[in-house]
Order: C-alpha cells, then structure tokens, then sequence
C-alpha cells in the first residue's frame, strides 16, 4: 500500500518504521530531514493512505495552509484538545476530511517500544468500520489493532489521559508514595470516563485499550512527556523551564486550557484536571493536593 506519514518526529517516525513492514512507506514534516523514503509534502498528500501526526495545538493552522484532500484515506494520530477553541481533533477535521475517510488512533503505545519492534496493541476508531479494517490490516505482525467506531470515546481518552498523567508526575515528583499514585490514576479514569460520558462517549471505552490502557502506560512512567511534565512541577519549575528541558510537545499542558475552559462553560466536576490548570497557572503542587485530598 502506499502510505504517507506526516510528522517526523519520535511517533511519526515510530509509525513509518511499523508500517514499513508490510507497506511502501514516505515521511514527511515541516523541517526537512535527512532520513530513509524523507520527500515533500506535496508527494505525500499524493499517496492513498495519510498517517498525521502533526500535534494537536497545531492542527487547525497545519489544515489551512498546507492540507488538500483528493479523496485520501486519513488516520490521525496525534490526541488532543484545542486550546484555543475546546474542540476535539475530530471537530477539526470536519471541515477537511468526511468522516468516511477518516479514522483516529488510540491505545497504550510509547515510540520507543513500537521503534524496538515490541509488542503493542492499539484501536483504529472510524464511524467507517470498513475503513478502520483497511488500516488494522496495514500494521505489522508486533502490533494487533482492533477497531471501534466510538471516535468520541477515543477522542476524549486519548487527550484526558495525558492531563492526568502530569498530575501522576506531580504525585511522584512529591514522594507522595503508590497508594498515592494508585488512588490518583483510578479517580482520574472516572473523572475522564464522567467527561467522555457527557459527550456521548461509550462507557466501555474507558476501561478498554484507549482508556484505561493507555491512561496506565502514561501515568506511570518517565517515558511519558506528560508524565515528566508533572516531574518539574514538583520541583517549583515554570512551564517554559519544563518545555525548553523536553524539547518536545507535551499535549496535556494544552488540553489542560481546554479542559479548564470546558467545564466552566459546561458547569463540569473534574477535580483532577482543575488542579493540574492550577498548578500549571502557577499553583503549589502542596496546596493542590491538600485540595484534591478535601473535595
């Protein structure tokens, strides 16, 4: 098949690298980049297939100036809230792509065990099953892929779970101990599971792969950026000092805005998500958990 992934960094890359197994596989970004099948953006909007990686708070731009669609068939792979405007990548799309060409992607999956070949398991989510069957057969012996059509639920989970995962950081960062940690994640899922609910999201997903699976992997490991987002907070450190010692996007810091503005919009308990906002507007992490431990 000929894919085209957009985005070259650690996902991207980690993506083209799986699905080159069974595939002829391209890759493109913004910078050019001196790597393996590496061509322009106007070849690979030629291919049939589209893997976009393109971060969430950048989307909306990346659409406008550079995306033409010719009838490709698109799985995103980026998750997210819009800061800016509270919508969810699918809302972006929209305007793009018709939702029967489009399929977004979830699932417990850190690029670099995907890049190491080690065993994954993600959901392809379309309200096109046909589609999502089309790309689950694309992906190589080390990953198993199953579908859904529960876009909303794969929506919400995927960029939920990195908001609680920097709050996880937060409660490592702080000593604060596994029961700790335990109690955190497990309220955090309900809170994100309350969220997704309301939006009309399928209860089942959140305790499948894109919810709880995913929510588990990033909220328990320095491997996660969001994760080492709620590191440096922990130790009194500024959202641009945090940044600049990544040197890559962490999407839950946005959709913590997102988040923040939602629930006043929409009058919405989530206590979790709340704090994590504080902290990141410049909150102590003692003072907030003191708080979430009250509530």
């Amino acid at each position: 098949m000929s894919i085209g992934v957009i985005g070259a960094g650690k996902w991207g890359s980690a993506l083209a690298f799986a699905l080159s197994e069974k595939n002829s596989v391209l890759i493109t970004s913004r910078t050019p980049r001196d790597i393996e099948n590496f061509v322009s953006l106007k070849e690979i909007l030629e291919c049939e297939y589209l893997i976009v990686t393109v971060p969430a708070q950048q989307v909306s731009s990346w659409l406008e100036e550079n995306f033409i669609f010719k009838g490709q068939k698109i799985l995103v792979a980026s998750k997210g809230i819009e800061a800016s405007s509270g919508k969810f990548l699918n809302e972006i799309y929209e305007k793009y792509v018709p939702d029967e060409n489009i399929a977004f992607l979830s699932g417990p999956s850190f690029a670099v065990e995907v890049m190491k070949s080690l065993p994954t398991a993600l959901v392809v989510n379309s309200y096109n099953q046909e589609l999502s069957r089309e790309f689950a057969k694309l992906f190589p012996s080390f990953i198993k892929a199953y579908t859904s059509t529960d876009v909303v639920g794969a929506e919400v989970s995927g960029a939920y779970k990195n908001v609680i995962a920097i709050a996880a950081g937060i409660t490592e960062g702080m000593g604060l101990g596994k029961n700790a940690a335990a109690a955190l994640i497990s309220r955090g899922l309900v809170e994100m599971q309350r969220f997704g609910i309301a939006y009309g999201a399928k209860e089942e997903t959140f305790v499948g792969l894109g919810g709880a699976g995913d929510l588990f992997l990033t909220a328990s490991s320095t491997m996660s950026r969001n994760f080492r987002v709620g590191l440096g907070l922990s130790k009194g450190k500024s959202q641009e000092e945090i940044l600049e010692e990544l040197g890559e996007v962490a999407e839950g810091i946005g959709t913590s805005y997102a988040l923040h503005e939602i629930a006043k919009a929409k009058n919405l308990y989530l206590p979790i998500a709340k704090e994590v906002y504080k902290m990141l507007e410049g909150k102590s992490p003692k003072e907030s958990m003191k708080d979430l431990l009250s509530s």
